[in-house]
């Protein structure tokens, strides 16, 4: 695919409705001849849209007009191709614990959670956070409410979770990981968020707070080589859970491969939350029936889809 048609798609599947901002800067370089340019001028992992443009606001460029963010674009382009070819797209969304809660509640407790891909590890606190499903049913931790509330609305029958999940050993792995105690590292995690998204932002710099007071392990390293020396050094007085969240999107089919295949040798329960086609041993997911879903994600439980789920855990239709 074509950085046209990759920008085009990013415009009307990803942010369509959930930020106009992004959606008039995509749509605008679809057909911007002179920008599109200078994005295929980069490596092919570096001019997805989300890395673009947060390696724009990174430098400074505020949400407005397209032409006056192409204007600073045009302007600082060497500085915002550095940090493109620097950093990732390490989206660090701990609204996704919300769709992963009702399978970890449900699994014999305590729990050991082992994250690859997880950048910043914010999702490896889904028993820090509150919880509200259908503006109605709602889910703290023992000791109160979080600070971080997440909402996500359902549909279709499978029980909802009436408790977090005991979480006695947590660790990630992550070829960057990144030090939420870094003011650099949490400031590149607060320019992926989307703007227009307010209560995103709000939401992740209370997780961070989370994180901070408890930092998680984080591994640096490749996820398939890296997988099993640290899943051996988890807890055995807990069921380990192995999960991921957008992140396999980012492998070749063949990495994405042996990654499967090392998570099915590991006695383990295996989460996760990818788009539909993404793991080719797990069945897609027709969107037809799920419109109400505009970028849906397939959260599977060892392989078997169970739900489809909001890119930012803001929806889960049960299958």
């Amino acid at each position: 695919m074509d950085s046209a048609t990759t920008y085009a798609v990013f415009a009307e599947r990803e942010v369509k409705g959930y930020s106009p901002t992004y959606f008039e800067w995509a749509s605008s370089i679809a057909q911007d001849r002179a920008v599109l340019a200078l994005i295929e001028g980069l490596p092919p992992r570096c001019r997805q849209p989300n890395l673009v443009f947060a390696a724009c606001r990174f430098l400074g460029a505020e949400p407005g007009s397209y032409a006056t963010f192409r204007e600073f674009l045009l302007a600082q382009w060497p500085a915002i191709a550095d940090i493109a070819l620097e950093r990732r797209t390490q989206t660090n969304e701990p609204g996704r614990c919300a769709v992963l809660l009702p399978i970890l509640a449900s699994l014999p407790q305590p729990v050991a959670l082992l994250e690859v891909g997880a950048s910043a590890g914010l999702c490896l606190y889904p028993d820090c956070y509150s919880y509200l499903y259908d503006a109605s049913h709602r889910v703290d931790p023992p000791e109160g409410a979080s600070e971080v509330l997440l909402a996500c609305a359902t549909r279709g029958t499978p029980p909802l979770p009436d408790a977090v999940p005991t979480v006695v050993w947590r660790a990630g792995i992550d070829l960057h990981p990144l030090d939420v105690r870094d003011e650099a590292a949490t400031r590149w995690l607060t320019a992926l968020v989307w703007p227009d998204q307010a209560f995103r932002l709000a939401r992740l710099e209370r997780a961070v707070d989370i994180a901070r007071s408890d930092p998680p392990r984080l591994v640096e390293g490749d996820l398939v080589e890296r997988l099993r020396g640290v899943a051996n050094t988890a807890t055995r007085d807990a069921a380990l859970v192995i999960f991921h969240s957008a992140v396999l999107t980012y492998l070749d089919v063949d990495r994405r491969r042996a990654f499967v295949d090392q998570v099915r040798s590991i006695p383990v329960t295996w989460i996760s939350n990818e788009g539909s086609g993404v793991i080719d041993t797990i069945a897609p997911v027709s969107r037809s029936a799920h419109d109400n879903n505009p970028t849906p994600f397939v959260v599977a439980r060892d392989g078997v889809p169970v739900a489809l789920g909001g890119a930012h855990g803001q929806t889960l239709d049960w299958l």
